[in-house]
């Protein structure tokens, strides 16, 4: 008789409600991802906000693909459908109490037509050339059950994320500067992406959201980027207008342009 394979062992997803916002926890106090209850289609969390600074730099539009590793609560795949009627969303976690959570206690609206919901491994789902050159978005924000850095750290998952995406693309991803893999992360995302990363200014609880490019240089005035920004900050009431100056000032930048 075969044994079964050992199943693997997931940490338990728990949740915490105060003043008004629920948050998901993996077993420990550490926060995983929140929403107001009262307005659970806005993004909460600062860090969670970047995430959306791809849309400094690419219109959403017909035929726009998104993909989201670590699912989370499911709050930037929510609102990234919520943005363009013809957006179509994969979110990809591999603990299935996590994508449970986030149809059930954060209302990602699972019978959306436009979203795939995939219980997976990301490091498997970047790498297999079926997802290559399918993506004009990505967001990453895989961190381990303690929240203390990303599960993700090497040059093979970010050169699969590179294959994923579309040219052009942008890929975001949440980081701890706290944490050891900090320059690891940056080292291997800039050697995936030709060196094209730039970083926000670190956030709450050490959050660094860096943004990486793939595609034709790009090259923008600091001006007519500002004026994006206060465009997308009046249709999607994110705080865009303050992203550009964190690029500028935490970037080696001309002072007049945005070359990347």
């Amino acid at each position: 008789m075969k044994k079964n394979k050992k199943q693997k062992r997931f940490e338990p997803v728990t949740f915490s409600e105060i003043d008004g916002v629920r948050y998901l926890h993996l077993g420990t106090p550490w926060i995983q991802g929140a929403m107001r209850i009262k307005k659970p289609d806005l993004l909460e969390l600062e860090y969670a906000q970047q995430m959306m600074g791809w849309l400094l730099f690419l219109e959403p539009q017909d035929n726009f693909n998104t993909l989201q590793l670590g699912v989370g609560t499911g709050s930037i795949t929510k609102f990234t459908l919520g943005l363009h009627r013809k957006i179509t969303a994969t979110a990809v976690d591999l603990n299935p109490a996590v994508i449970v959570a986030s149809q059930s206690m954060f209302g990602l609206n699972t019978m959306d037509p436009r979203l795939s919901l995939l219980q997976a491994d990301a490091l498997e789902f970047v790498k297999n050339k079926d997802n290559h050159h399918q993506f004009d978005v990505l967001a990453v924000d895989l961190f381990n059950g303690e929240a203390s850095g990303p599960a993700l750290s090497s040059k093979s998952f970010y050169k699969g994320c590179f294959d994923t995406l579309k040219a052009p693309g942008v890929l975001t991803v949440n980081l701890f500067s706290r944490h050891s893999s900090f320059k690891k992360n940056i080292n291997n995302l800039c050697d995936a992406f030709g060196n094209r990363v730039l970083l926000f200014k670190e956030v709450h609880d050490y959050n660094v959201v860096a943004i990486a490019f793939k595609g034709p240089p790009l090259t923008v005035s600091w001006s007519e980027l500002q004026k994006r920004a206060a465009y997308l900050q009046k249709q999607t009431k994110l705080p865009t207008e303050g992203w550009v100056d964190s690029i500028r000032e935490n970037n080696l930048q001309d002072k007049k342009n945005l070359s990347i």
